[in-house]
């Protein structure tokens, strides 16, 4: 049961890692889907999606939860029947979800690649990160701000946000492995903990 990573942020709120090297039929073992979620993973048309769908249900289990405990709102937004706040992942071969009682989070797991410098100016002021010389780093800072501007719209829940415009992500250094970030849209403003790990060619971000 390939659990890759668990980390308690506090007493109130845990991320949970899965690594997906399971086949579609492993993962299928002692899982019961809703109807809907069932006929939803049948038409999915690539075998890593539905293992990754399967893998979250994993995770759920792994808290204590099953498939009928998780709900959609209008926005896709997840929610627990419980009322603690929840926020899923997957990207490739990791999935993750983070679980607070109190408050709401947000999570992104993200493959580590090139094509995120074709798209940066679509998320970040990319002058700002000009002086970064070496390509991997360029790279690595790159997604943990997408990471980071992803879980923040999650945690907003609604689709209105515009990631160059609505959210702003504080300058950090490697080191550190947190930052901070702030939501700001029609009067509306929210500041979030940010905090990044990775791991195998991904990036892992979360915020609460």
């Amino acid at each position: 049961m390939p659990l890759f990573k668990s980390i308690h942020i506090n007493a109130n709120t845990k991320v949970l890692i899965w690594k997906i090297e399971e086949s579609f039929e492993s993962l299928s073992i002692d899982i019961l889907l809703t109807e809907k979620n069932q006929q939803r993973v049948d038409s999915m048309k690539s075998e890593l999606h539905q293992r990754g769908f399967l893998s979250i249900r994993h995770l759920l289990k792994e808290v204590g939860y099953s498939d009928t405990d998780l709900t959609y709102d209008e926005f896709g937004k997840p929610h627990l029947k419980d009322g603690k706040h929840i926020s899923i992942t997957h990207s490739f071969t990791f999935s993750g979800i983070i679980i607070s009682d109190t408050n709401p989070v947000g999570i992104d797991i993200e493959k580590q690649r090139d094509k995120i410098l074709k798209i940066a100016h679509k998320f970040t002021p990319f002058q700002e990160y000009k002086t970064i010389a070496n390509h991997d780093a360029l790279i690595s800072k790159l997604t943990i701000v997408w990471g980071a501007k992803e879980s923040l719209y999650k945690i907003f829940g609604k689709k209105q946000l515009r990631f160059l415009e609505n959210i702003y992500i504080e300058d950090f250094k490697f080191v550190d492995q947190k930052t901070s970030g702030r939501i700001s849209y029609q009067g509306y403003t929210s500041t979030h903990q940010v905090y990044f790990l990775e791991f195998e060619g991904f990036t892992c971000v979360y915020a609460f």
